[in-house]
């Protein structure tokens, strides 16, 4: 065969491996230069049970609000005294201080904000309510360069941020079939969510929630590499069982 056609030949099937490869790592491949995207998929945060919030209220008049934040500790000895938050229970309430329980499960926090303003407007003129999420965290798992459950700054993160914090996918991970497991009380919903496509925008896992599970499946060329891996691992085990029985053998003789 002429060095010229092994090299046609060899350019074509380089050729098709990085076409193969593109299909499997690039994100929103098909987004083309200067689209817009209007982005109507918006993140709107609910309250689940067993949700840790911590809720201050506050108006220019410090006393009267007082008793409308919970604290633990004291000024005696130093200790400066810690805000109590609150835990959303299985009945979706919370034990609120002179208000008494209020049920926030499947509010925002926006929502719950307007509600409370209702609430104290029998003991308080005008008062500032800030509400925060303690415990929005994400778990991501499989085929990414660092796995684990990272806490969230804030009321929202998108898939890819999330990611983003577990060092993206790794090369030998599915970027086309990213599972995402979404708890409410005692239902799960399970989403799948295509990041090679611009539809990624307007799947419902393209915001996340907390305590969302991010599952990356490997590729095929992971799966064959982790069965290679556990081939190897067992050819090992089973060469030093044979070693092991050998030398046995010639110290016994």
């Amino acid at each position: 065969m002429k060095n010229s056609t092994k090299i046609g030949i060899l350019g074509t099937i380089l050729l098709l491996c990085s076409c193969a490869a593109r299909q499997d790592v690039v994100y929103l491949q098909d987004i083309t230069d200067y689209e817009t995207l209007v982005n109507q998929n918006t993140a709107d945060t609910k309250f689940k049970v067993d949700d840790v919030v911590n809720i201050f209220v506050s108006t220019l008049d410090p006393e009267a609000s007082a008793p409308f934040n919970l604290f633990r500790g004291g000024q005696e000895g130093g200790i400066v005294p810690q805000q109590v938050n609150y835990i959303i229970d299985k009945n979706g309430e919370i034990d609120f201080p002179v208000i008494g329980k209020l049920r926030i499960a499947g509010l925002s926090p926006s929502e719950t904000r307007t509600l409370l303003q209702e609430k104290l407007s029998d003991y308080l003129k005008n008062p500032i309510i800030n509400i925060r999420i303690q415990n929005f965290t994400v778990t991501i798992l499989g085929a990414v360069n660092r796995p684990g459950t990272y806490p969230v700054n804030g009321e929202q993160i998108t898939i890819f941020e999330a990611l983003g914090l577990a060092g993206d996918i790794g090369i030998k991970g599915r970027r086309d079939n990213v599972k995402v497991i979404r708890d409410f009380g005692d239902t799960k919903v399970y989403h799948t969510i295509n990041l090679n496509s611009k539809e990624a925008f307007e799947s419902p896992a393209y915001y996340l929630t907390q305590n969302d599970f991010v599952y990356v499946e490997p590729n095929k060329s992971g799966k064959t590499q982790s069965s290679l891996d556990q081939r190897a691992s067992i050819a090992v085990s089973i060469a030093s069982v044979l070693i092991t029985s050998t030398v046995i053998l010639i110290t016994r003789n």
